[in-house]
């Protein structure tokens, strides 16, 4: 991309305030990324708890020059080229719908309830032997995602696949101008998003609008969708029943594998594919569907396709040996999901050491030589400290980067793995698929045992912004991270918090709050059950603790006078009806004449806690609560003077009553995907699955019995399935007994006889599966909830009781 500014105005009715004879050849709406440069153009978008206008003076500092805003900040006038429009998000679609225009090639739009990145990926996969393919990263289909996709195009590219995501009406219009597709797929229609829609015909609707100019709608015959279709548009359907489809589809299970017979145009084939899942097989015939139409011969798409593998779309946060931290990246090698995963790599590290495993790279779409020059400016720009490259292309540019040392191959690594000497550091794998880096991430990995709870970070950021999102603009919001992030993982999701520019973060002791100071985050942290023996390792780390009674003042006030602090920051606490810690309203008098008149320590804040926001039958002891803060607080800060934050709300309370803000919040449990409001409840996104695997498979007959007390007593022959996970797991032992159940291959499996301390036993009579298939223990089916629920206790319980023991494993989409 090389583009002058004079030529970017008219396009996105900007109004300049700079040199239009700039060029730029990179954008950005991340201020956090290190790739941000003088050629890069800033587009400062605004939403309602995140203003981006705000970190210009920042990135002026660090060089960046080239502005799209709503208005130029204060005292910045001269300092940078200014483009002034009304709306940024709009001008950023404007833009890469002007850039867009500037190709010709075919573009393969896709849109769907679900599949759209698997078809992408495969088409990628299928395609790429024939095209310089340019495709959307990762799950970009966005109204910002898409046109950060579209504006990575270069001249080398000759064609396009891009995926569209809507969640409700006239989203679709926008991203059509923006993508242009000339060939469109539209995937399996489910309940994905149905929210956003009246019903299922609206929904549909709106995903066709990506088609109105496309010159053929690949998908598969459906009465409603065909009802929806506008006549003027070519199909190119395909079913598995319909004789009137374009192609006809026969499909049979041969081994683990499906046969498909293809029956198109007078002609017929077979075509196998390695999957016998519904979804897999509904994606790989909307990808045979396509080479159809781009005039594949049937022999080729026979070789192709057989060769499809499962998509892995996930970047995974490990921990490793030797004091590492793994992000697993190791299935996919193009120059556009390294800058993601580059990003995320700072997002996320533990380590100011910072290593990339790194093979050649595919499907750029531009010459080698200016490829590699590239991708070297990329790595130092992240400031990479080591470089370690797989691959004849690699080792021929190694002069292009600093720092590396390079291998021919995989095994050729794993040879000489241990000279490598990995500690202390974290490492990005990116390899493509063909250079099975997996056996390489095998090896960093820190071995545990086979059970982990996977964290959904795409999640954690979906639930927080919806939070966000209920709050006024100038409300700050401190969220909490006790309790090993509520049994979540502490330091990942305080790194990932700390990315989205919360105010505040909050744990319960000094030791929560000094690992994560340690480990490198920067945020203000409160500590809201301080020991007094703690005080001194609280300043030490600049820890911020909650006050809650006149002796703990004082303790704090003495140790502060004898390192001789200066307006070091404090909480107090004020109870309000809950009756477990804080100032009573008897107290204030001696706490006054106490705060009053010390240099040594500020009130940073002031705080309560409502015993009953989740609980609408005792609104009145809400409100009640509520009305006493106002008053303590209230006379607190007439009598001393002050203005601190004041903070009341946690979860239920911010959703039951906004009235009460202040200026902050404290978002918990909801964080993590859990509501006691079940209308909320479909907004957030589970965050927590717990996975394990079969162990072993045996059958007993009948009158025999499982586990510890004879509990389960067959009454007919019966497969029982032992899992290696157990109470020490964190699994309650009275989620046994055939009262709780695990999902195997989607289906359940009761759970019988007493759960053991490592293991425990489920029924798989029914079940067609094996030894080392993979089990899920709670996540969307059964979740937490549900479980709580049915043990007569809390989500938290079952959240925090998970033992450190097993594995954490966080992944991004």
């Amino acid at each position: 991309m090389s583009l002058k500014i004079q030529h970017i105005v008219p396009e996105i009715q900007a109004r300049l305030s700079g040199n239009p004879d700039i060029e730029i050849n990179n954008v950005s709406i991340d201020s956090r990324s290190l790739q941000n440069n003088s050629g890069t153009l800033f587009f400062a978008l605004s939403g309602q708890n995140n203003d981006a206008h705000s970190y210009i003076p920042d990135l002026i500092g660090k060089g960046v020059r080239n502005f799209v805003v709503n208005h130029i900040p204060k005292g910045l006038e001269n300092k940078a080229n200014f483009l002034e429009v009304n709306n940024t998000l709009q001008a950023l679609q404007e833009f890469a719908s002007y850039y867009r225009k500037s190709f010709r090639f075919p573009i393969i739009g896709i849109t769907g309830s679900n599949g759209k990145t698997i078809v992408k990926e495969w088409l990628n996969f299928l395609l790429s032997p024939d095209y310089n393919i340019i495709r959307s990263p990762k799950s970009y289909n966005s109204q910002v995602g898409v046109p950060l996709s579209v504006i990575s195009i270069n001249e080398k590219h000759n064609l396009g696949i891009f995926e569209a995501g809507i969640s409700t009406v006239h989203e679709m219009e926008k991203l059509e101008k923006i993508i242009q597709p000339t060939i469109g797929i539209l995937t399996n229609i489910g309940s994905a998003h149905d929210e956003g829609f009246q019903n299922q015909e609206e929904k549909i609707k709106e995903k066709l609008r990506l088609f109105e100019h496309s010159e053929v709608l690949i998908y598969q015959k459906n009465t409603l969708v065909d009802s929806l279709i506008r006549p003027e548009i070519k199909t190119f359907s395909w079913s598995l029943d319909d004789k009137e489809a374009s192609v006809h589809i026969l499909q049979k299970s041969v081994a683990e594998k499906t046969q498909l017979t293809i029956t198109y145009d007078k002609i017929s084939f077979d075509a196998v594919i390695p999957f016998q899942d519904k979804a897999s097989i509904e994606n790989a015939i909307n990808c045979l569907m396509a080479m159809l139409y781009l005039g594949y011969l049937p022999e080729i798409i026979q070789e192709r396709i057989q060769l499809l593998y499962s998509v892995e779309m996930r970047l995974k946060v490990k921990n490793g040996i030797n004091n590492t931290e793994i992000i697993d990246d190791s299935y996919s090698s193009d120059y556009q999901s390294l800058r993601i995963a580059l990003d995320f790599l700072e997002q996320q590290k533990q380590y100011k050491k910072k290593t990339i495993i790194l093979s050649d790279i595919f499907q750029s779409g531009l010459p080698t030589d200016d490829l590699y020059k590239r991708v070297s400016e990329l790595v130092a720009s992240n400031k990479i400290d080591r470089v370690i490259g797989v691959g004849e292309e690699i080792g021929t540019y190694s002069g292009s980067f600093k720092n590396i040392i390079t291998y021919k191959n995989t095994d050729e690594l794993i040879a000489d793995f241990k000279n490598l000497n990995f500690a202390n550091e974290t490492i990005l794998i990116k390899g493509a698929r063909i250079f099975q880096f997996e056996k390489i991430a095998s090896l960093l990995e820190e071995k545990t045992h086979e059970t982990v709870l996977e964290i959904n970070l795409n999640a954690i950021s979906h639930n927080l912004n919806f939070f966000r999102s209920k709050l006024k603009p100038e409300t700050k919001l401190m969220v909490m991270v006790k309790a090993f992030g509520y049994g979540s993982g502490g330091f990942e999701i305080a790194k990932l918090l700390e990315y989205h520019k919360v105010d505040y973060l909050g744990v319960a002791f000094a030791d929560e709050g000094i690992a994560l100071k340690s480990a490198g985050i920067t945020l203000p942290i409160m500590v809201l059950n301080p020991e007094n023996t703690s005080f001194g390792a609280i300043i030490e780390h600049n820890l911020e603790p909650e006050i809650y009674s006149i002796k703990g003042l004082r303790a704090f006030l003495k140790i502060a006078e004898q390192r001789n602090l200066q307006q070091f920051p404090i909480h107090i606490k004020l109870d309000t009806g809950m009756h477990r810690l804080g100032f009573q309203e008897n107290d204030l008098p001696v706490l006054i004449d106490t705060l009053r008149g010390t240099s040594y320590i500020q009130v940073k804040s002031i705080l309560s806690h409502m015993a009953t926001s989740d609980d609408l039958e005792h609104h009145d002891f809400a409100k009640s609560q509520i009305a006493l803060f106002e008053k303590l607080s209230s006379r607190l800060m007439q009598e001393l003077s002050i203005e601190p934050i004041r903070h009341i709300l946690n979860t239920s309370g911010i959703s039951n009553y906004p009235e009460a803000q202040y200026g902050m919040v404290r978002l918990g449990i909801g964080l993590y995907g859990i509501s006691n409001d079940p209308s909320e409840t479909k907004y957030l996104e589970n965050v927590g699955t717990l996975k394990s695997i079969i162990s072993q498979i045996r059958t007993i007959q009948s009158g025999e019995s499982v586990g510890y007390g004879r509990r389960f007593m067959a009454q007919k022959e019966t497969r029982i399935a032992t899992i290696p996970i157990g109470y020490a797991d964190g699994i309650p032992r009275s989620w046994g007994n055939q009262l709780g159940y695990v999902l195997i291959k989607n289906e359940k499996a009761p759970i019988v006889g007493s759960i053991c301390m490592d293991m425990l036993m489920v029924d798989v009579s029914a079940i067609d599966c094996q030894e080392g298939d993979p089990v899920v223990i709670f996540g969307e089916n059964p979740n937490v909830t549900y479980i709580a629920e049915k043990l007569g206790t809390i989500p938290y319980e079952i959240l925090t009781g998970i033992s450190h023991r097993v594995k954490r494993v966080f992944y991004r989409e």
